[in-house]
């Protein structure tokens, strides 16, 4: 299938929509979400801290709900269509948005960001909601256009997370009496099913591909009894089914992707960074799902379990993925140096700070500061390393 060409309009070569970081979904989506990780962590802490100057309280709105929602229905929600639109255009050859309607996206992305911190609780709800539905609208038509059944889920997954954002507003706004939290979870549990489901799909090749001398065995009817799994825990998690029914669907998901990151010979990937990071990211998946089965026996709390799913594999699988679609798509070699090897290393002690904060091994503050400025080093390092990439053209002179 040829691709879709775009022509460059005569005398507006040095058009602004035509600078290469407008070239693919990747690149803007990549670099705002990477900027905006390693700037809202630290303005959190300082408000969950106190150290907060009294004047800010009145016209900046952080808070608990508010860090909730924004590192996964913004931070995480821009990344995924980032790497939607780009994977798309691999899957079906049709552009997804590029240049002015790209641009528009990530603007309005941007004002959503803006209108939680700074506008009215009402107007920022509506301009941040938005933004799924509005991303989500042209990925489905070129999968349309296209006939990619096989990817409609991912759209499906989109309206699901844009569902549950809608809820969360409607919470925060009092329309509804309820806590706001359930619907960040659920969002979070989505974006778990994304992983689970790419991972499936992408671990073993890349495996087999980039860790000479391994062979990832590969069993579809595991990896579809493991998906259910996922799912089925999700949708008791969301549906706060009792203790005994949620908590042996958890281990038992938990087992199987144990399992098959063995049979895909996650062991045998250290010496290759671009691999280990996904291979350990998709482990916290099961350490996530274990500790969220022990939170409904009220063993250990949920925010472990989310914080496990979150910084651990949905943060490290964001890190690993980012600076592997960059470098694939930029025309540069699939090579982790210590730029890279830094990154994925302060996400995974920042994953591991965080739970064991949230497990009670910390009596104060420290390993959460030390979780926090773990997570802000590594993202702040992919912007400093990767935002030259993101803004120039390919090496190797491709498209996109």
């Amino acid at each position: 299938m040829s691709l879709l060409h775009i022509e460059e309009p005569i005398g507006q070569a040095e058009a602004w929509d035509s600078h290469p970081i407008w070239r693919l979904g990747f690149r803007p989506f990549y670099l705002v979400a990477a900027a905006f990780a390693a700037l809202a962590i630290p303005l959190w802490m300082l408000r969950y801290l106190g150290w907060w100057p009294a004047a800010a309280g009145n016209w900046l709105h952080v808070g608990f709900a508010w860090h909730m929602h924004e590192m996964v229905f913004g931070m995480a929600a821009a990344v995924v269509v980032g790497f939607l639109y780009t994977a798309a255009f691999n899957w079906t050859g049709f552009w997804t948005p590029v240049r002015g309607k790209l641009a528009a996206l990530v603007a309005l992305w941007l004002l959503g960001r803006l209108a939680m911190l700074l506008a009215p609780p009402l107007a920022g709800a509506l301009v941040d909601w938005l933004f799924l539905p509005a991303a989500a609208w042209p990925l489905w038509r070129v999968m349309q256009k296209a006939g990619n059944r096989r990817n409609y889920f991912l759209v499906g997954l989109l309206g699901l997370m844009a569902l549950a954002n809608g809820v969360f507003h409607a919470i925060t706004l009092g329309w509804i009496a309820a806590n706001p939290i359930p619907p960040v979870q659920a969002a979070v549990l989505v974006i778990v099913l994304m992983e689970a489901a790419i991972g499936t799909r992408i671990i073993p090749m890349f495996t087999r591909n980039g860790a000479p001398g391994t062979n990832p065995q590969v069993q579809p009817k595991l990896d579809k009894w493991s998906l259910g799994l996922v799912v089925a825990f999700s949708v008791s998690w969301v549906a706060m089914a009792p203790a005994w029914l949620v908590a042996p669907i958890g281990v038992a998901a938990a087992v199987l992707v144990l399992l098959r990151l063995w049979r895909w010979q996650a062991l045998r990937t250290g010496a290759v960074p671009l691999l280990w990071i996904m291979h350990l990211s998709y482990a916290w998946i099961a350490a996530g799902l274990v500790l969220l089965s022990l939170s409904r026996w009220q063993v250990v709390s949920a925010s472990a379990g989310f914080h496990a799913l979150t910084v651990g594999s949905m943060a490290g699988l964001i890190l690993g993925m980012m600076t592997r679609t960059t470098l694939g798509h930029t025309g540069r070699p699939l090579r982790a140096g210590k730029f890279e090897t830094a990154m994925f290393g302060l996400i995974q002690f920042s994953a591991l700070s965080r739970v064991l904060s949230a497990l009670g091994w910390d009596g104060g503050p420290g390993m959460l500061v030390v979780s926090a400025v773990c997570w802000t080093a590594a993202f702040g390092l992919y912007v400093y390393v990767y935002a030259p990439y993101l803004s120039r053209v390919r090496v190797d002179g491709k498209p996109g």
